[in-house]
């Protein structure tokens, strides 16, 4: 097993530094949802544009250790433009990503390709899913 070290490559480290789309969002219409993983004490707001079933726009807001922060920020990049079934695939491809490692035949999942490494600590996937999690309670508003 590798060490934790090998866990943040450069992809991860460079979106929890900076995250993309981290921001509010308001305005009419507005989808928002907030969790939270009580294991580590990571926290994310998450607010989505949905219109004519495609997700137009998305921000996060909140605070966490360098994987949640990260997959919310790649997250909020793969997933705008998508409609929500295709939101919702990418959600299940996702999860099997960092629960076993594997990548669907869907095809890759290119940037979330590096929380591959996740399923090497079991500790860390509610902290790569939390993201998911947030925007899946989000758009079943």
């Amino acid at each position: 097993m590798g060490s934790v070290r090998d866990l943040y490559k450069r992809t991860i480290l460079e979106h929890s530094r900076a995250p993309r789309n981290f921001r509010a969002l308001t305005g009419e219409g507005i989808l928002s949802a907030e969790l939270r993983n009580v294991t580590c004490g990571d926290r994310i707001v998450l607010a989505v544009a949905v219109e004519d079933d495609v997700l137009r726009d998305i921000a996060f807001q909140g605070s966490g250790c360098a994987i949640s922060m990260a997959s919310a920020s790649v997250m909020t990049e793969a997933v705008k433009g998508l409609s929500r079934t295709r939101v919702s695939d990418l959600h299940e491809r996702f999860a099997a990503l960092v629960r076993d490692g594997v990548e669907s035949e869907l095809g890759e999942p290119g940037e979330l390709a590096v929380f591959r490494d996740v399923a090497r600590f079991p500790v860390r996937v509610a902290c790569a899913t939390l993201a998911w999690d947030v925007l899946h309670v989000a758009m079943a508003l």
